[in-house]
């Protein structure tokens, strides 16, 4: 009786239908990837360009190494050290929040900063690219190079985070796709486990025992 009662956990788990584990997983991953996006606080993204100019000491190429090298240098402490008069937050708060790209094509420096709050994230990105410029023109007599601001940043009008809706259909699509793999790994039904009755063999004959 003990064996019988420890597969029938397993004997229910294999007649299930192919599409509930589908189903449930979806739900489930649907349900807590909306949570999350509900929960999860909103994140803004602000970026302000700086561009790199030649003057009539150096030439294009010289004003894009330039760019490329100021790029680097515009998280260093040296920048954010100015920067966090600025903007208003301490330097750990820009080093983990701001990021720079450049192009290996146009002399530019596109310095993002992200927050919970739109204005500060533009802030942010202002004050490193007002650093970043001021520091590169003190040396502008021995690099010949000038940094002007290209575009300010400006406060962003919504998040730049995934909506509920969005973080609750990838929950859907993870989980639909955890329900599958759990579906392949699933014990199969054997013959012997359909529900029919066992048969019983028919009474041997007086012929058969002769």
């Amino acid at each position: 009786m003990t064996e019988i009662r420890q597969h029938r956990p397993l004997s229910r788990a294999k007649a299930l239908p192919a599409w509930t584990l589908l189903a449930a997983g979806a739900v489930t991953g649907g349900l807590l990837g909306g949570a999350y996006g509900v929960v999860k606080a909103p994140t803004y993204t602000a970026t302000s360009y700086v561009i790199a100019v030649p003057t009539d000491k150096a030439d294009s190429s010289t004003a894009l190494g330039f760019a490329q090298a100021y790029g680097r240098v515009a998280t260093q402490l040296a920048v954010l050290g100015d920067a966090q008069v600025w903007a208003g937050v301490p330097v750990k708060t820009l080093q983990s929040s701001v990021q720079t790209a450049t192009s290996p094509d146009a002399p530019m420096v596109a310095v993002t900063a992200t927050s919970s709050r739109a204005d500060l994230a533009a802030d942010m990105a202002n004050a490193v690219s007002r650093s970043l410029t001021v520091h590169a023109n003190d040396a502008k007599g021995s690099t010949h190079v000038e940094l002007q601001s290209f575009a300010r940043a400006i406060k962003p009008a919504g998040p730049s985070s995934a909506s509920a809706a969005v973080t609750g259909l990838v929950g859907a699509s993870a989980g639909g796709l955890l329900g599958g793999l759990l579906l392949l790994v699933r014990p199969r039904r054997t013959t012997d486990e359909t529900g029919r009755p066992a048969s019983v063999p028919s009474p041997a004959t007086a012929a058969d025992v002769l």
